[in-house]
């Protein structure tokens, strides 16, 4: 091997190491960018308009709870609910979200909407900015509705930041998230394709950690990491088991561990936190004119979605499979957030869609507090010799 090609696999290996670092430790993110001067708005999920919040000048961490025990949110949630919600609250009960401007609350389902209350009775002192999204989305009304919304939303970011957010401003902002999501929809192809250099706990870490870095940032970084992988050999896919997995978080380190040592890798993804997230661009075409109505077009555009309602049913399962075909992927990886009802309900139809093509699947339970993943290991490890 060439000193070039050892050359390069090494700044693989940093920039990796890199966002494993960011991924990790998202307090440290926020604690710098505010020790430098600057503000940060922390962002809920689903599909908030981070291009608001960055083109107000803040900037956007997302907040998708984390890994550990809900102790103090415990007074607020019973066990029995989402741990993105409950563990959202922790952090916040706990001081770790005590640096951020505001946190923009969207409410798409049904734990959002008593999250927004319970943060905003347990943390006054953080304002909290409330969207409420339509599910009717696509018509004219729902968009005009989505408007409304996010330009209350501005007028608060507004006041909070002191200036005004210009629609050029907003546009740039457009721009930049267009170029970011466009280099993780890059990311995911090559990861697939250098399943050796890029494990399966790596992929994950390097698109988490863009929710906690400013996205110019992060796509400068990963774009330099995707030219790299670029650069590599073709490997042959048969080297790894290569599986789609579908649901709202795929970020345990515990349980990503279990996939890499049983040499699974993610072909693609049909992850909330993930490609979801990514997978629709803002048009700038529109936004060059209409910035708001772009942010709403987008919204609209999204899909394939259990959170999103759609009148049919069949188009998420045709891209479930489509994800399984085009990839070359042997499977698919259910990740099942506990008490989420809306991934629940759309499980047995899917799991149906996917019996039809003949294409395995297994379910997997999990959530931001399992610290045993034993169960998982030995799912994951009879569906590999099941798949082959």
């Amino acid at each position: 091997m060439s000193e070039k090609k050892v050359s390069d696999r090494q700044r693989i290996e940093e920039l990796l190491g890199i966002f494993s670092g960011i991924a990790a430790s998202p307090k440290s993110q926020l604690d710098m960018y505010t020790g430098l001067g600057k503000k940060a708005v922390g962002v809920f999920p689903y599909y908030a308009p981070e291009e608001l919040v960055h083109a107000a000048g803040f900037i956007p961490l997302g907040i998708w709870g984390a890994s550990g025990t809900v102790r103090e949110a415990g007074r607020y949630f019973p066990a029995f609910y989402c741990t993105i919600a409950r563990m959202g609250l922790e952090l916040a009960l706990t001081g770790v979200l005590d640096r951020l401007s505001a946190v923009v609350m969207p409410t798409l389902c049904d734990t959002l909407r008593p999250l927004s209350q319970n943060f905003k009775a347990a943390r006054p002192d953080i304002p909290m900015l409330f969207l409420a999204q339509p599910q009717n989305r696509k018509t004219y009304y729902g968009k005009d509705y989505y408007v409304s919304e996010l330009m209350r939303v501005k007028g608060e970011l507004e006041a909070l930041a002191g200036k005004k957010i210009t629609d050029e401003a907003l546009y740039e902002s457009v721009q930049v998230y267009n170029e970011s999501r466009a280099e993780r929809r890059r990311f995911v192809q090559l990861a697939a394709a250098h399943a050796s250099l890029v494990s399966t706990q790596a992929r994950s870490a390097a698109l988490k950690s863009a929710y906690f870095t400013e996205k110019r940032e992060h796509q400068t970084l990963l774009k330099e990491l995707n030219d790299l992988l670029a650069a590599q050999p073709a490997e042959n896919p048969r080297d790894y088991t290569r599986v789609v997995t579908s649901g709202i978080l795929a970020d345990g380190g515990n349980l990503l561990k279990i996939f890499d040592e049983q040499s699974i890798r993610v072909a693609a993804d049909d992850v909330a936190h993930e490609s979801r997230s990514f997978r629709v661009d803002v048009p700038e075409s529109l936004a060059a004119e209409a910035p708001m109505y772009a942010l709403a077009e987008a919204f609209a555009q999204q899909t394939d979605d259990s959170l999103l309602w759609e009148a049919d049913l069949s188009h998420r399962q045709q891209h479930l499979i489509d994800l399984v075909l085009d990839s070359g992927a042997r499977g698919v990886v259910f990740l099942m957030m506990q008490f989420c009802d809306p991934e629940e309900l759309d499980y047995p139809s899917l799991k149906a869609a996917l019996d039809t093509m003949d294409i395995p699947s297994i379910q997997i339970g999990y959530d931001q507090q399992m610290t045993d993943f034993g169960q998982a290991e030995t799912q994951l490890m009879t569906f590999k010799e099941i798949i082959g």
